[in-house]
């Protein structure tokens, strides 16, 4: 039998690795990105609709998965034009792409774009964006809601994955410090929430397409926590207990830098997947040992 082909948009990021990883054996796969930093990757800009629309059409595919967003919230606090473009008008473009094609498409969106007035968020629970970031992904999650045929979204939690060459997010600014020589980590203690390893995220999401179980999914690993629980967690994985202090600090300590508003909680219940039988979400603790295992194994030498 000839494999089902997909097109993955904006797959240059540390969830396009895990896709192209996770898929390629069992699809067809195109993936483009702006950033063309492998060579299973090809140029495209999604925000430009003629060209989406062409590179897709070419490759006549299944599935439409569209990844990409800018996930930098002060990035986006500060570039409001870009950002809108990139997280929501882009996804205004797969939307058309996805009907006119008249395939499925795949949304990721964010846990981010709740208030974190509640200590944890099902898949039912209203959102109620912050800051930009939020409302454009949110909005995202809207258009693809109400316009597209056959859709999945699925929402991620604290993004790990990719290694230092992909990974922008906090497990990789801990690593980051400690190869530096970093012997005291000033960790905020006032904000929860819950990683989400990017292979399980890939491999629940292959899941629900095979079962063509179309929707919204909240997709995170097992185990709620905090920022703070989690640094410790990677100082004990790496040993490092006598030779790095952690030193509690709440979010002011850091507001100069991390400006853009952030829910004090981000810590999202996979309601959906459980009720299904279908969560293959990992606690977090074994996910984090296994991405440093495989990604950082030399890291800090």
């Amino acid at each position: 039998m000839m494999k089902k082909k997909i097109y993955i948009a904006g797959s240059g990021g540390m969830l396009g690795e895990a896709f192209h990883e996770i898929f390629s054996s069992d699809y067809e796969l195109k993936c483009s990105d702006i950033d063309v930093n492998e060579d299973w990757l090809s140029y495209l800009d999604f925000r430009d609709l003629p060209s989406y629309l062409a590179n897709v059409r070419a490759f006549n595919p299944d599935y439409l998965f569209h990844l990409g967003a800018h996930t930098d919230l002060e990035y986006c606090e500060l570039n409001v034009d870009d950002t809108y473009l990139t997280n929501t008008i882009a996804v205004e473009n797969a939307v058309y792409i996805s009907n006119t094609l008249n395939i499925p498409i795949l949304y990721i969106s964010t846990a981010g774009i709740f208030d974190g007035t509640q200590d944890t968020f099902d898949d039912w629970d209203r959102p109620n964006p912050l800051g930009h970031y939020a409302r454009s992904k949110y909005a995202g999650e809207c258009i693809v809601e109400k316009n597209a045929k056959k859709y999945l979204i699925c929402r991620a939690g604290w993004m790990m994955g990719g290694g230092p060459k992909k990974d922008k997010k906090f497990v990789q600014k801990i690593m980051g410090q400690l190869k530096n020589g970093a012997k005291q980590l000033f960790i905020v203690n006032d904000k929860l929430g819950t990683p989400t390893y990017t292979h399980d995220f890939a491999i629940n999401t292959k899941v629900l397409l095979e079962r063509e179980l179309w929707g919204l999914y909240n997709m995170v690993c097992e185990g709620t926590t905090g920022r703070l629980e989690v640094a410790k967690e990677i100082i004990e994985i790496l040993n490092l207990s006598k030779e790095v202090e952690i030193i509690e600090v709440n979010s002011d300590y850091w507001k100069n830098k991390y400006f853009a508003a952030r829910p004090a909680s981000e810590r999202l219940i996979n309601y959906k997947l459980n009720l299904r039988q279908l969560n293959k979400m990992r606690n977090w603790k074994v996910c984090l040992k296994e991405y440093l295992s495989r990604y950082y194994k030399d890291y800090l030498n």
